[in-house]
């Protein structure tokens, strides 16, 4: 039975929130702290690594406690319930979008946030929004996780009894899509941002990941520099942020590079998860779950900030997505003034984190008036 709530998995996944919101900002920062600047992957990675990780320990766990058409069935509620929050999401940012448009003179918003064909063929573009086709810029993720959601119940079964006979061909799959041109259909760049069909390789791994995490192994006595895999992750991590950060300076970048090595990292495609994306991604969070064995630091405070917007990330992601151009508007109002740049971005992850208190607040509250409505009445006149 797959069971326990692991901290670590909410702490890093409401980090992942926090990274994305501010990548989508402009300009600001902060975004030069975070994952896409120390590496090939991004919260991207991140978001859809955890994501299978959650879906298959939550909905592993109903499987084998209620059976297969229980646990498929909320698993399509579910991703149901992410198809009308995405199309309410579009129509919320397209508001503030044209609302943020109106008041910025020297930029196209709306040509910046991909909402021009809704301004050029509106009919058409509430066709492709209801079929996941029209994806304006800070959407993409969302549509991502509801077609890997959507597919979950085809593989849940086989992946808790034979996790590597699945993985095996979620990596055959994986290799097989740039070459075969497998991809669905968008406007705009004609196919989807985030490749499904290659992404599923990511989201089916951490779905393997929590459950090898639930089996007993035994403990790695020698120290971490002993340890093979644990050096040569290490060692690729810090190889890909040295060349990461060479790209700020072209010309320190060019007499680092070689030829050779230039030819076959370049480009590295973020549309299909390029492998040198994926093994970066896979090496970090490997050294991460070896550096931090035990969940006892996320009690401190600020850890257990993240860990709460972590277990709301639904809800906390739609709220960065229409926190980002708003931010971006006060930015640009300001003259893109440093001070309103680290306000804005700061702001904005204040309110994320009290959205997912007053959710918490909420769920807390609801619980304790279940528990009281399931006392005898005798208890309750006591």
């Amino acid at each position: 039975m797959l069971n326990g709530r692991d901290p670590r998995i909410d702490f890093f996944r409401g980090l992942a929130l926090i990274f994305i919101f501010w990548d989508h900002v402009p300009h600001n920062p902060l975004g030069q702290i975070t994952l896409r600047n120390i590496g090939f992957s991004d919260a991207a990675e991140v978001f859809v690594f955890l994501a299978g990780y959650a879906a298959v320990l939550a909905y592993g766990n109903v499987l084998q406690r209620d059976g297969y058409w229980i646990a498929s069935l909320k698993i399509l509620r579910r991703a149901w319930v992410l198809y009308v929050v995405h199309i309410f999401l579009l129509a919320m940012l397209m508001g503030i979008v044209f609302f943020a448009n109106s008041h910025v003179e020297t930029r196209d918003l709306v040509e910046e946030m991909g909402l021009t064909h809704f301004v050029t063929h509106p009919q058409q573009a509430l066709t492709d929004e209801l079929l996941l086709r029209f994806k304006p810029n800070l959407m993409d993720p969302l549509p991502l996780y509801i077609v890997l959601l959507g597919g979950l119940p085809l593989v849940l079964p086989l992946l808790l009894r034979q996790t590597w006979a699945v993985v095996a061909v979620s990596l055959s799959v994986y290799l097989l899509a740039p070459w075969m041109g497998w991809n669905l259909r968008a406007i705009a760049d004609g196919v989807w941002y985030f490749n499904p069909v290659t992404w599923q390789l990511l989201f089916v791994l951490g779905g393997a990941a929590a459950i090898h995490a639930r089996q007993p192994r035994p403990a790695e006595r020698r120290a971490l520099l002993r340890q093979p895999l644990f050096v040569a992750a290490a060692g690729y991590s810090l190889l890909a942020a040295i060349i990461t950060l060479a790209w700020r300076w072209p010309e320190v970048h060019d007499a680092l590079m070689p030829a050779w090595l230039s030819e076959r990292l370049y480009p590295i495609s973020k549309t299909d998860l390029s492998p040198v994306r994926l093994v970066h991604f896979l090496a970090l969070a490997y050294v991460t779950a070896k550096l931090l064995p035990h969940a006892g630091w996320t009690r401190h405070w600020l850890a257990q900030q993240s860990c709460r917007m972590g277990r709301y990330s639904l809800e906390v992601f739609c709220l960065g997505v229409l926190l980002a151009p708003l931010a971006d508007m006060l930015n640009a109002l300001a003259g893109d003034a440093l001070a309103m740049q680290l306000f804005s971005a700061l702001a904005g992850v204040v309110l994320m984190g009290a959205l997912a208190t007053w959710l918490e607040f909420n769920k807390r509250l609801d619980s304790r008036l279940q528990a009281r409505r399931s006392l005898p009445t005798s208890s309750l006149n006591r």
